[in-house]
């Protein structure tokens, strides 16, 4: 689903992805009437403008996820302001890119959030990392060299293992092959993980690893 409220912009957009083999559902150009539409047409991955005429992409993304805990996100905006795209990526985006980022590698992008990766314009992903690591140093943290309870403390090796690859942004099919495992298995891995530790999607696993520097 594309939603944009630029009527050109937009269906550039669903007809770019069209063409590279995606089944775009629906349209819209506007953030309240976007919700409503993925409610019914139930997409897998959301193309998603920061900037809409009714409400704000941030607000669009919270009213998404409350009506498909399983959408995935992808923030496409003119902006790259620092701000814009954390409070995004907190409301549960799955990756922010700027409207100046090539059509193939666009394309890319969508493929990879569909298939369960993080992707975001160069220079954002360190930004999001830097901000998660700094919130993970504020106050209330544990000492790392002063008694601080195991970063993972109830996850097997192997769980761990997969955790760090989701935290740096692979696909699960990426984890598997480089794991020697099967998709299948990966993605039992990160269920029983998600489980574990009481998160409910891939986003919130990928933070909670941030915030425990399992992405190094």
């Amino acid at each position: 689903m594309v939603v944009d409220d630029h009527p050109m912009w937009r269906e550039g957009v669903a007809r770019d992805l069209t063409e590279a083999g995606f089944l775009v559902v629906a349209t819209s150009g506007e953030g309240r009437q976007a919700v409503r539409v993925a409610a019914a047409a139930r997409p897998d991955v959301v193309v998603l403008d920061l900037q809409l005429p009714d409400i704000s992409g941030v607000e669009v993304i919270l009213g998404l996820r409350a009506a498909l805990p399983d959408v995935r996100v992808l923030m496409l905006s003119a902006s790259g302001e620092q701000q814009s795209v954390l409070d995004a990526v907190k409301a549960g985006a799955a990756g922010y890119l700027v409207k100046s980022t090539a059509p193939a590698e666009f394309l890319d992008a969508v493929r990879r959030t569909a298939a369960g990766g993080t992707v975001f314009t160069p220079g954002l992903a360190g930004l999001v990392l830097g901000e998660y690591r700094r919130l993970a140093a504020g106050p209330g943290q544990a000492d790392p060299g002063g008694g601080a309870e195991p970063a993972t403390p109830r996850l097997t090796d192997r769980e761990t293992e997969v955790l760090r690859l989701v935290a740096k942004g692979l696909s699960y099919k990426q984890i598997a092959q480089r794991l020697g495992l099967s998709h299948r298995t990966v993605q039992n891995h990160v269920q029983n993980t998600l489980g574990k530790l009481q998160l409910h999607n891939r986003v919130e696993l990928t933070r909670y690893a941030i915030e425990r520097g399992l992405d190094d």
